[in-house]
């Protein structure tokens, strides 16, 4: 049994390199000025073939986007169209609406392509204000839809079970929570909630920033249109991770086993061991195990801050991790670096340590508040590379810069 006397006398060990294949970087695109970061990214858009969209989105505050652009690439990346822009904020009765790009993924059944993202009309224009407010949306066929739960009492104001806009949400939690494929067709969209309490006020029982618990919304293609069901909600306990269970990412384990890695995080309790956390489910993903610490496959735990993560499965059967790994314990979110790549043991689920490689990491003389995370990673089709985007950004309270670079990792 896991508890907080166990965890706290747990001691990671170093983690160390063991694959120097080569790899290149290079800037995908600069910050357009300063005070001002950009998060770019490249996802296919069809089942087969070479057809990209990219997302730029700039940003100069946290939680917020300035601006996004869209533009298409027809030959895998070598070119691309003009931007077009997307409008991502604007007045409205009510507030100020905004709008959080996510992700595009091809149905390998349907062969349709979904577009995802976050939308939500903040009060006061807090991104605090989203946790009351955040819907998911998407867009099919040209058309946009609510992601809704199937039943008559499921609406735009009530699009989950659990859920009401205006008390609480359900969201993607970054571009790195993608979907993916069932293993019996359809769609397997990995999402955060904030729970409620039994007076339909905001549950934060950790103390931290924000509360969440994780889940997977599943969705099926029938005569024109996604069915959604939503499975049980993955809990953790706030005496061990003070937000709870937060930006799920999932990935098929041997068996048919589905395992889910989740953010957690020590805020405000720093003297909790920042960890990553697992569950994993037998049933395709409705149920799951009760979460535990994520550790390497011999058994040693390790340190992650409080950031995204992305399982990343590969055409040669493997399955692989990209994170934030720290040889000391972090505090929140900090730091989110070194940014690491591996792969993960598909009989117990387990990250190998002798697989590891360090992406990129702080270098001499710039500034602590460096920040590799917000990230996104996609295997080439053609080449089979990991394309990792991933922006180098410096998160000053003033003075948002960080150019998105591209990373391509072979894999052999």
């Amino acid at each position: 049994m896991i508890t907080r006397r166990t965890l706290l006398s747990a001691a990671p060990s170093l983690v160390l390199a063991a694959d120097e294949r080569p790899m290149s970087k290079r800037v995908f695109l600069r910050s357009p000025q300063p005070g001002t970061a950009v998060w770019c990214y490249a996802y296919y858009a069809s089942a087969k073939g070479r057809d990209l969209i990219s997302i730029e989105q700039r940003i100069s505050r946290s939680d917020t986007i300035d601006v996004a652009y869209l533009r298409r690439s027809r030959d895998n990346g070598r070119t691309w169209s003009d931007p077009q822009p997307v409008t991502t904020g604007e007045k409205r009765p009510g507030g100020t609406w905004r709008l959080h790009l996510r992700f595009g993924f091809v149905d390998p059944r349907s062969r349709k392509l979904l577009e995802f993202w976050n939308e939500g009309i903040l009060p006061t224009d807090d991104p605090l204000e989203g946790l009351r407010q955040w819907n998911i949306r998407y867009r099919l066929d040209a058309r946009t839809h609510d992601l809704l739960h199937e039943g008559a009492e499921y609406t735009p104001e009530h699009p989950l079970p659990g859920v009401w806009r205006g008390k609480n949400c359900a969201m993607i939690g970054d571009q790195a929570c993608s979907a993916l494929a069932g293993r019996n067709g359809g769609i397997l969209l990995p999402v955060s909630l904030t729970p409620i309490d039994a007076q339909g006020r905001l549950y934060n029982p950790g103390g931290g920033y924000t509360y969440h618990d994780a889940a997977v919304l599943h969705g099926r293609y029938e005569r024109g249109r996604y069915l959604w069901r939503m499975s049980e909600r993955v809990a953790g306990d706030p005496q061990l991770t003070t937000r709870g269970m937060v930006e799920p990412t999932l990935g098929w384990l041997r068996g048919r086993r589905l395992l889910m890695i989740m953010r957690g995080s020590n805020d405000r309790q720093t003297v909790l061991p920042a960890r990553r956390w697992a569950a994993i489910s037998t049933d395709g993903g409705f149920t799951f195990s009760k979460p535990q610490p994520w550790t390497f496959s011999n058994g040693q735990p390790f340190y992650s801050p409080s950031a995204c993560s992305q399982l990343l499965p590969h055409s040669s059967g493997r399955l692989f991790w990209l994170g934030n790994i720290t040889s000391e314990n972090p505090r929140g979110n900090r730091p989110r670096y070194p940014f690491w790549l591996g792969e993960v043991d598909l009989d117990s689920g387990l990250l190998r340590q002798d697989s590891l490689r360090k992406i990129d990491d702080l270098r001499p003389g710039e500034d602590p508040i460096l920040m590799l995370s917000n990230f996104y990673a996609r295997e080439d089709r053609q080449t089979r590379e990991i394309v990792l985007h991933m922006s180098r950004l410096f998160a000053h309270p003033d003075n948002w810069q960080g150019d998105a670079y591209e990373y391509r990792i072979p894999v052999l």
